[in-house]
């Protein structure tokens, strides 16, 4: 089993202990963390080690989603996973693996389950069969009912030190400064890291969010033009993403495998990548606020490339202002507030302070 989880970047901790599980598995996991730190993949890699062992083909197929004891649920549509869903999962459940000795369930969108379906499935995880296991992801407990949650052995995914993406990703055989360019724009998450570290376009996009500051001013207009050339800078980088998806269907509609539900999966995966990129480029403003204090004040400052003359453009004071509301924004995106309003507002803001 040593191989069962090669390439992935960083969670050594975690890593280790699901190692040490796979010959004898909890009945239920709840993976939880940020998005795009890697949970979807370390729970395939850990499903694919309990149905198969060592049999190469057989994990393929796992991570494939082509194993018959290794069911997804997801979403029905883009919303939430449904009581009908759910109630199903748990026939299922009920019955015998097909191949192996072990039914793994996994809920790649676990967070997206209403508590009706979460109620339904309450029993099965309270009191599973010997062959059957659970393997729900979130970003948070909180996005769970506390009956669920508690059911569940809970495995926390952090984020990577920026170092540590770096060398993962110069481990897999990307150039040392590609890698460090995707480690650094990925804000600790290797998921994303991973798709940024194939595209030449990774410097470009951090230079267009390093240039805001000079750029912003109080004038709406300019605001949404600057978040319009923000957003912009974001598509290159999801090219990387829109090819895999575009092979994955090609592969799944060979093998007969292409669905509707793969179809809404790739959608919502692109707009959570959407929506992580553009939380990267704010925390790259961020920074650049917390330097111009930091300089200022005698501090450290992170990004040794800033120009000097920037960093004396704004005070201590206004640059936290600035970091302030930076992190507002942020909130703001995750919480689905259209990115062009929440970045133009923030620009505006911050333009005129």
């Amino acid at each position: 089993m040593d191989d069962l989880f090669d390439g992935v970047v960083g969670h050594a901790g975690v890593i280790g202990l699901l190692q040490r599980d796979v010959a004898a598995p909890a009945h239920a996991y709840l993976f939880v963390g940020p998005h795009g730190v890697g949970k979807a993949t370390v729970a395939r890699l850990f499903a694919a080690g309990i149905a198969c062992g060592d049999d190469p083909k057989c994990r393929r197929r796992v991570v494939r989603g082509l194993h018959p004891d290794v069911i997804l649920v997801e979403p029905d549509g883009r919303s939430a996973i449904t009581v009908e869903q759910a109630r199903n999962t748990v026939a299922l459940a009920n019955l015998a693996p097909v191949e192996g000795e072990r039914k793994i369930f996994v809920l790649e969108e676990g967070g997206a389950m209403n508590d009706e379906a979460a109620n339904a499935l309450l029993k099965t995880l309270e009191e599973p069969t010997a062959s059957t296991i659970f393997i729900v992801i979130a970003e948070s407990e909180d996005d769970l009912p506390e009956t669920v949650a508690s059911r569940c052995r809970t495995v926390v995914f952090g984020r990577v030190p920026e170092i540590e993406v770096a060398v993962g990703l110069h481990g897999l055989g990307v150039d040392e400064e590609r890698a460090d360019q995707a480690a650094r724009i990925s804000g600790g998450r290797p998921g994303l890291a991973i798709s940024l570290a194939t595209r030449a376009d990774v410097a470009e996009f951090r230079n267009v969010w390093m240039s805001v500051p000079l750029r912003v001013s109080e004038h709406p207009g300019d605001g949404y033009k600057l978040a319009d050339d923000v957003m912009l800078a974001a598509e290159p980088l999801l090219a990387a993403l829109k090819e895999r998806q575009v092979e994955e269907a090609a592969s799944l509609e060979a093998e007969g495998g292409l669905s509707r539900a793969v179809e809404q999966r790739q959608a919502r995966e692109l707009k959570r990548a959407t929506t992580a990129l553009h939380v990267s480029g704010l925390e790259i403003l961020a920074g650049f606020y917390r330097d111009v204090a930091a300089a200022q004040l005698g501090a450290t400052i992170r990004n040794p490339d800033i120009p000097a003359p920037a960093l004396t453009r704004v005070s201590p004071r206004r640059a936290l202002h600035s970091a302030d509301r930076v992190l507002e924004a942020i909130e703001a995106i995750e919480a689905n507030q259209r990115p062009q309003l929440a970045l133009a507002a923030l620009f505006v803001d911050i333009g005129g302070s």
